[in-house]
């Protein structure tokens, strides 16, 4: 089966700017993604979980996205734009897509 090759993103961030970061993607032409929940981790500040927290404030989620390479700079720039300020962690990472017609 032939595959393609595309760019898979990561942005984790503060669930409180998940909209702010929702916003500054689309703005960028960025509608594909998927938003998931992170359920703790261990960072310069230490360990963390969302065990024990009574709203989503204080967790953390994880926005995951696949696109073409040419797409790449303006993700980052809607995206640091977001994170600049805040927590955050952006990974960037080859991956190849059976359905390029879709990225």
């Amino acid at each position: 089966m032939r595959t393609h090759a595309a760019k898979r993103v990561e942005i984790i961030i503060e669930a409180p700017m998940e909209r702010r970061l929702r916003a500054a993607l689309h703005e960028a032409g960025v509608t594909g993604y998927t938003v998931l929940p992170v359920l703790g981790g261990s960072g310069r500040s230490g360990s963390w979980s969302r065990e024990g927290q009574v709203g989503p404030a204080g967790g953390m989620v994880a926005v995951v996205c696949i696109l073409r390479a040419e797409r790449l700079d303006a993700l980052l720039e809607a995206t640091f734009s977001v994170v600049e300020r805040h927590i955050g962690v952006v990974t960037i990472g080859d991956c190849e897509v059976l359905r390029a017609e879709r990225f």
